[in-house]
C-alpha cells in the first residue's frame, strides 16, 4: 500500500510540477505579478495538491474502478438484464443530482429556472443516455452511429434557441456537459462499460466499453437546451469573491466543511447502492469489501485536499492572471493559455483514470504517454482559441459546429475504438481543475476586456471547448495509424513485386 501511494504521488509531482514553475514564473514578470503572500499560498495549494491527486488516485483504484467492475459483470453474469438497466438508471441519477457543480450551476441560473427542475431535468437525463450507452454494448450497435444523431440534435436545439433569442445560454449549455464527468462519477462509469462489455464478450469488447462517458456527457446539454426554450430572461452570473483572503479564517472551516460534505454526499449515495448490489446480487468476499472501502478513504480525503487546494489557492491565481494579462496585453494572453492548457489537464485526476484503463483495455495498443500528448495539444488548442474568441467576440457555435463536424467525420475513418476513446476523453479532461483554475482565467480576462455583463456570453463556454478539441487530436492519431499502416501495406506489396524472380523457389 505504501510502495502504491508513493507511486502515485510521483504520478501526482509530475503533473502538477509544470503548473506550478509557469505560473510562479510568470509571477515575477511584469506581466502578472503576484506578491508575496500570493505565491507562497499557491506553493502551499500546489504541494496539498499533488497529496490530494495522489491519494485520489489510489482510492479510486481500489475503490470507484472496483465498483465499477463488480456492478457491471455481476449484474450481467446474473441475467438479470432489466435490473441491470434499472440500477444504471437510478445510480446516474443519484450521482448527477449528488455532483457539486450541477448545484453551481443551477444557482447560477435560478432566476430563470427553477432549479430543482433543472438538477431533476439533468439527472434522469444522465440516467437515460446511461441506459442507453449500456444497451449499445448489449447490442453492439456502432458508436458512430449514436454520437452523430445526439449530436446532430444537440445542434438541432441550438439552432432553435439561438432563434428565440436565448443564445447567452448557449455556452453554458454546453459546458453543463462536464458537470457527469466529474472525478467520483468517471472512475465509476468506465469501469461499469468495461465489466459489462468484457462479460458479454465478442470481438469488440475493448471498442464497446468506450463510449459511456461521451453519451453521458450528451444528456446535460440536451437537458439545458431543452429548458432555456422555456425560460424567459437573461441569465446574470454573480462574480464570486476570487481574494484568497476568503479561504482563511472563518471562512475556512465553512468552506471544508461545504467540501466535506459535498464529496461525502456523492460518495455515500455510490456506497450506498453497491451495498443493495452487495446484499441480494454481488456478495463478494470480505476481503474485496475491506478493500473498496480503505479506498473510499482515501478517494474522500484526497478530493477533499484536491478541491480545497484548488479553491483556496489556483482559483484566485487563475483569476488575477487573466485579468491582468487581458488588460496589458491580450496577445500574450493568448499563447499563454495554449501553454497553460497543455499542462493543466496533467493535474485532472480522472485523466491519469482513464489513460490508465485505456493502456489496459488495448493491451499497449493506446499507451498513457499517447493519450497524454493528444489530451495535453488538445487542450492547449481549446483555451487558445478560447481567448482568441474573447478577443474577437464572435459566437461559440462558429467553434462547436466545425469541430464536432470534422470529429464526427473522422470517426468514419479512424478504428472505432478511437472514435469511442476520443469521445470519452473530452468529457474527461474538463475536469475540476479546468472549472477551477481556466474558467476563472477566462472570467478574470472577460471583466478586464468587456466587462462583467459579457461574462456569459464569453467567459463560458470554454469547457465546451477543452471537451470538443481532445475528440479531433485523439481521432487524428488513430487516422495517423491507418495511414501509417496503409504505406507500410504498400511498400510491403512493392518489395513483392519487384523482388528477382531468380530468388522465387517454384514447386512442382
Amino acid at each position: 500500500m505504501i510502495k502504491a501511494l508513493l507511486s502515485k504521488l510521483k504520478e501526482a509531482l509530475t503533473s502538477v510540477l509544470p503548473v506550478f514553475c509557469i505560473v510562479l514564473v510568470l509571477s515575477y514578470t511584469p506581466l502578472a505579478p503576484l506578491t508575496r503572500q500570493e505565491q507562497i499560498i499557491f506553493a502551499v495549494c500546489a504541494l496539498f495538491l499533488v497529496i490530494g491527486i495522489g491519494l485520489f488516485n489510489l482510492g479510486a483504484d481500489l475503490a470507484m474502478s472496483r465498483i465499477g467492475r463488480h456492478v457491471g459483470e455481476g449484474l450481467t453474469k446474473s441475467g438479470r438484464i432489466r435490473l441491470l438497466f434499472a440500477a444504471c438508471f437510478l445510480m446516474g441519477v443519484l450521482i448527477t443530482v449528488a455532483e457539486p457543480d450541477l448545484s453551481v450551476l443551477a444557482g447560477q441560473i435560478s432566476e430563470v429556472v427553477n432549479p430543482v427542475a433543472l438538477i431533476t431535468t439533468v439527472g434522469v437525463g444522465v440516467g437515460l443516455f446511461l441506459v442507453l450507452a449500456l444497451l449499445r454494448i448489449v447490442t453492439r450497435t456502432d458508436l458512430t452511429a449514436m454520437l452523430l444523431f445526439f449530436y446532430m440534435l444537440l445542434f438541432a436545439f441550438a439552432s432553435l434557441m439561438i432563434a428565440q433569442g436565448g443564445k447567452s445560454y448557449l455556452p453554458l449549455a454546453f459546458d453543463s456537459g462536464g458537470v457527469t464527468t466529474g472525478p467520483i462519477t468517471v472512475p465509476f462509469i468506465m469501469a461499469l462499460g468495461i465489466g459489462i462489455a468484457q462479460t458479454i464478450g465478442g470481438r469488440n469488447a475493448g471498442q464497446n466499453s468506450f463510449g459511456l462517458i461521451a453519451l453521458c456527457s450528451a444528456g446535460p446539454v440536451l437537458a439545458v437546451l431543452i429548458l432555456s426554450l422555456s425560460a424567459s430572461g437573461a441569465i446574470h452570473f454573480p462574480l464570486p469573491d476570487y481574494s484568497m483572503a476568503s479561504g482563511f479564517g472563518s471562512a475556512f472551516w465553512h468552506l471544508l466543511w461545504e467540501t466535506c460534505w459535498d464529496v461525502a454526499k456523492s460518495l455515500l449515495l455510490m456506497m450506498g447502492f453497491f451495498a443493495v448490489l452487495q446484499k441480494f446480487v454481488l456478495h463478494l468476499p470480505r476481503q474485496r469489501i475491506i478493500q473498496i472501502l480503505v479506498g473510499i478513504v482515501f478517494a474522500f480525503v484526497g478530493l477533499v485536499i484536491f478541491l480545497m487546494a484548488v479553491t483556496i489557492g489556483f482559483m484566485p491565481v487563475g483569476y488575477k492572471i487573466g485579468s491582468q494579462m487581458a488588460a496589458g496585453n491580450p496577445g500574450v494572453l493568448t499563447g499563454f493559455a495554449f501553454i497553460i492548457g497543455m499542462v493543466v489537464v496533467l493535474a485532472e485526476p480522472a485523466v491519469h483514470v482513464l489513460n490508465q484503463q485505456v493502456e489496459e483495455v488495448t493491451n499497449g495498443a493506446v499507451t498513457q504517454k499517447q493519450m497524454m500528448i493528444a489530451l495535453s495539444v488538445g487542450v492547449g488548442v481549446s483555451i487558445g482559441l478560447s481567448v482568441l474568441r474573447l478577443i474577437m467576440g464572435f459566437s461559440l457555435l462558429y467553434y462547436l459546429i466545425p469541430g464536432y463536424l470534422i470529429s464526427l467525420g473522422l470517426s468514419f475513418f479512424v478504428p472505432k475504438l478511437y472514435t469511442a476513446i476520443a469521445f470519452d476523453s473530452g468529457g474527461v479532461a474538463s475536469g475540476p481543475l479546468t472549472s477551477s483554475f481556466i474558467l476563472p482565467m477566462m472570467i478574470g480576462a472577460c471583466v478586464a476586456m468587456r466587462g462583467a455583463d459579457a461574462i456569459m456570453d464569453f467567459a463560458f463556454g470554454v469547457v465546451a471547448m477543452v471537451a470538443m478539441t481532445p475528440l479531433i487530436t485523439i481521432q487524428s492519431l488513430g487516422f495517423s495509424s491507418v495511414v501509417s499502416e496503409f504505406f507500410r501495406e504498400k511498400k510491403s506489396v512493392q518489395k513483392i513485386l519487384s523482388a528477382d524472380d531468380a530468388q522465387i523457389i517454384y514447386f512442382e
